[in-house]
């Protein structure tokens, strides 16, 4: 199983947000480049970037630093946040982005997304972002009426690398990963989950990797790596190991 740190972007500054809201932002650092190596240093060979006013405002918002986290990571980055368009998503390819997360889009304009993970084969990743089990879109300042499973479903057969599932509630709050509704997720839908939201410690990390031959490819950790609840290296060995 993979762990992917991560680092979440706002105003070219390193954050977390409680809950998905950006008046409840925790600035952890000015030096995202930084913060990469540092997470390579410690053994990351995945990142998980976010750029979070792109999220909200549709487009690219903090790309000098996504740019220079690129230069300085010497492993893959899967970046989201506001890719919306053909031109954005080939843009960041051609830049080095591995992995291209899309979540509004994947609601609003499936078919979009769909001709995207089959130009980009292997590089598309579809957001599913839940809020009681509804589907968040915009920067999860809005919530549909649309059932998680339903939004995994259409993506089964287009060429979709994985679905990246958030439990809103427990996002940047410490409280536990949702572990069900990931695995429920996992084994309801042909596609490969990546769990986020809630990592609180070691004990999230092992019980998600003992699950993860039912479909969970990786986990994506922040806050309890920011506020150092959770050590990378360790999180990793038990990735692997279990």
């Amino acid at each position: 199983m993979i762990v992917f740190p991560a680092i979440d972007l706002k105003s070219g500054q390193v954050v977390r947000l409680a809950e998905g809201d950006m008046d409840r932002a925790t600035i952890y650092g000015d030096d995202p480049a930084a913060q990469a190596v540092l997470f390579a240093e410690q053994g990351a060979q995945f990142l998980h970037v976010v750029d979070l006013d792109g999220s909200f405002a549709g487009d690219a918002r903090n790309r000098e630093a996504v740019e220079a986290i690129l230069e300085a990571f010497p492993g893959h980055v899967q970046l989201g946040g506001g890719i919306r368009t053909a031109q954005a998503v080939s843009g960041w390819f051609e830049l080095g982005v591995s992995r291209v997360v899309m979540g509004t889009a994947a609601l609003k304009d499936p078919q979009f997304v769909k001709d995207m993970a089959r130009e980009w084969e292997g590089g598309i990743v579809v957001a599913v972002d839940a809020r009681d089990g509804m589907v968040a879109t915009e920067g999860w300042a809005e919530v549909s009426d649309v059932p998680v499973i339903d939004l995994a479903r259409r993506f089964e057969d287009a060429g979709v690398a994985s679905l990246l599932f958030t439990d809103i509630g427990r996002d940047g709050m410490l409280k536990g990963c949702n572990v069900q509704a990931t695995v429920d997720l996992a084994t309801q839908s042909s596609l490969p989950v990546i769990a986020s939201g809630g990592v609180a410690g070691l004990d999230d990390i092992r019980i998600l990797a003992l699950n993860a031959h039912l479909g969970i490819e990786g986990v994506i950790t922040g806050r309890a790596l920011y506020d150092g609840r959770l050590d990378l290296a360790a999180a990793i060995a038990m990735a692997w190991r279990e």
